[in-house]
């Protein structure tokens, strides 16, 4: 049964609202062979979709719905900033991760790193997007959970860490302090 530090397994299709009322767009998808895991419980999801697969177990078939509200939020065009090039350049050059469309790391204001998108780039400015791709959606999943399982204690020690979880999803841990390989399929935040 899913519950606080389970390893939980998970496909799913996430669909936004279409531009036609109505509608749905296909937005994401954890497919078997590429699963959706994470620890229940350790914050790495929304709550309200810890919530809603709370005591579920193994092969239950979920459809269920977030508010843009209990989800990312309101999309804030505060959050979109032009920035001189030259921060994004390196020895005179524009560092070659930063292209259009692009996530990158931004170090904010208490020196945190949020993830931002490069919306465009002209020879004088960077403009960047700091809000959450999904930030004013109403998201809708629908899926099946596929394995519930105990986290072991070096899992739970690495996650509580802030890295890794994806217990054999592919995921590096965070012992060389890179903490690569959990890309944006919710393996732990490590990016």
């Amino acid at each position: 049964m899913i519950e606080d530090k389970k390893i939980v397994t998970l496909i799913y299709d996430l669909f936004v609202d279409g531009e036609t009322e109505g509608t749905e767009e296909l937005m994401e998808s954890a497919t078997l062979d590429n699963p959706l895991i994470y620890c229940h419980g350790l914050d790495t999801m929304l709550p309200a979709f810890e919530r809603e697969l709370a005591g579920k177990d193994a092969d239950y078939e979920f459809d269920f719905r977030i508010p843009y509200q209990e989800a990312y939020g309101e999309y804030d065009d505060e959050g979109v900033r032009k920035l001189p090039r030259s921060n994004f350049e390196v020895d005179g050059e524009l560092d070659h991760r930063v292209v259009e469309n692009s996530i990158i790391p931004m170090i904010v204001e208490g020196g945190g790193v949020v993830p931002a998108q490069v919306v465009s780039i002209d020879s004088e400015n960077v403009t960047i997007d700091l809000n959450h791709p999904l930030a004013g959606e109403n998201l809708h999943f629908k899926g099946r959970v596929i394995d519930v399982r105990d986290a072991t204690d070096e899992e739970l020690n690495r996650m509580q860490q802030g890295c890794g979880g994806c217990s054999g999803g592919g995921c590096g841990s965070c012992d060389d302090g890179s903490c690569s390989g959990c890309g944006g399929n919710g393996c732990g935040g490590c990016e």
